[in-house]
C-alpha cells in the first residue's frame, strides 16, 4: 500500500537565494530524495499557495508531512498549524527538518520553544549515529560527515525524546542532538537538523537515505500513545531577531 507524503516548505520557486543551491526549489529536492522509493507517493506544497498547500483534502490524505521553515514561522496560519496537529494526533507522521524546531508546528506537539542556543556557519558536522538499531539509521553511514553546514549547539529546547537517534559535533567542539523521535498521541514525530538552505546537503546521498527512512518510519504504527497534548502546553510562537549565535564567527 503507498504511503502519500506532502513535503512542505516555506519558499516557493521565487526565490533567488535557495535556487542557488537547489534550482529546482528546495520542496523538490527533499521531494526527490523520496521519489525512487516507489512505496512513496509524493506531492509537495509551499507557504504561498492557498492556504499554504494544506487546504482541502490534503493534509487528510497525507500519511506523512515533511516540514521546513527557517524564516518564516510567523507567517503560518494558526488555523493551519491547528490542523496540522490534530493530524499528527490523530496518526499522521511529521518529519521536522532544520530550522523548523523553531517552527509553530513543532512547537504546538513538544511544548517547547525549540529553541538552538547557537549557530555557526561553514562548520563541519560528524553525525554519529547512537542508536544503530532504529529503522531511521538503516543504511546510514558511521559517521556520516558533512564538510560544510550550519552548526547548531546546545542546549536545545526539546522535551527529552522517546528515542535518540543522532548526535552531531562540530569543528569547533560544540555537540546537537541532530536526530529525535517522539510519539504524539497516535501520531509519530521525527527531527532531523542537517538542511540549511545555503549548503547542498539535501543532495547527498546519505543524508536522502535519512529522509526516505524517516518517511517510512513515521508512517508507522506510533506504539504506545504519547501524551495527546505537551506535558508543558504549547509555546506561542513570537517572532525574535535573527541575532548572531553564541558560537558564530
Amino acid at each position: 500500500m503507498a504511503i502519500s507524503v506532502t513535503v512542505w516548505t516555506e519558499c516557493g520557486p521565487d526565490d533567488a537565494e535557495i535556487a542557488a543551491v537547489y534550482p529546482e526549489g528546495m520542496h523538490n529536492a527533499i521531494a526527490g530524495a523520496l521519489a525512487p522509493h516507489g512505496e512513496l507517493r509524493v506531492r509537495t506544497a509551499t507557504m504561498d499557495e492557498e492556504e499554504h498547500g494544506l487546504g482541502g483534502t490534503a493534509l487528510d490524505e497525507t500519511d506523512v508531512l515533511f516540514w521546513w521553515g527557517h524564516q518564516r514561522h510567523g507567517e503560518v496560519d494558526d488555523g493551519v498549524v491547528a490542523r496540522v496537529q490534530a493530524r499528527v494526533l490523530g496518526g499522521m507522521g511529521l518529519v521536522a527538518l532544520h530550522s523548523s524546531a523553531e517552527s509553530k508546528v513543532f512547537r504546538a506537539l513538544t511544548g517547547t520553544s525549540g529553541r538552538i542556543s547557537g549557530w555557526r556557519h561553514g562548520d563541519r558536522e560528524v553525525v554519529w549515529t547512537v542508536d544503530v538499531t532504529h529503522p531511521v539509521a538503516a543504511g546510514v553511514p558511521r559517521p556520516m560527515v558533512i564538510g560544510e553546514q550550519e552548526m547548531y549547539a546546545e542546549p536545545f529546547d526539546v522535551p527529552a525524546p522517546d528515542e535518540l537517534v543522532f548526535v552531531s559535533s562540530f569543528a569547533g567542539g560544540e555537540v546537537f542532538r541532530s536526530g529525535m523521535a517522539w510519539r504524539r498521541g497516535l501520531g509519530r514525530v521525527f527531527y532531523f537538523s542537517p538542511g540549511h538552505e545555503g549548503y547542498p546537503v539535501y543532495r547527498r546521498e546519505d543524508v536522502r537515505t535519512v529522509l526516505a527512512n524517516a518517511a517510512f518510519w513515521a508512517a508507522g504504527p506510533a506504539g504506545p500513545a504519547g501524551p495527546a497534548e505537551p506535558v508543558r502546553g504549547p509555546v506561542p510562537w513570537t517572532s525574535r531577531p535573527r541575532e548572531r549565535g553564541w558560537y558564530e564567527r
